[in-house]
């Protein structure tokens, strides 16, 4: 068992930047993928970024490719998503998630772990 919580959201303005944590434990993350996903009011969740144990290659959402960052620690075991020029658009519950026989999922349904969710509100 994984357990995941994440942490760093906030009410932030437009084009400025957020770092999102995700701290994992109960197993080492170093042989998961790590996922970020997030939700907004009335829309189904969504895929943001993810980044893959095997060769820590890392892949993302059309819409937030060269603003958003996916990264690990498994010296803290901790997954991050750094989120640059932030866009009223990008309002939601951010979550991370863990899976541990995938590479580069960008399905929902193949993780296995998430953690709670944290909230990140952009306003123009």
């Amino acid at each position: 068992q994984v357990q995941l919580v994440e942490s760093g959201g906030g009410e932030v303005q437009a084009g400025t930047s957020l770092r999102l944590s995700c701290v994992a434990s109960g197993r080492t993350i170093s042989n998961y993928t790590m996922g970020w996903f997030r939700q907004s009011p009335g829309k189904e969740r969504e895929f943001v970024a993810v980044n893959s144990w095997s060769d820590d290659s890392t892949y993302y959402a059309d819409s937030v490719k060269g603003r958003f960052t996916i990264f690990r620690s498994n010296v803290k075991n901790t997954a991050y998503l750094h989120m640059d020029s932030l866009k009223p658009e990008d309002t939601a519950v951010y979550y991370c998630a863990a899976a541990a026989t995938v590479v580069g999922s960008t399905t929902s349904s193949e993780y296995s772990y998430w953690g709670q969710g944290t909230q990140v509100s952009v306003s123009s």
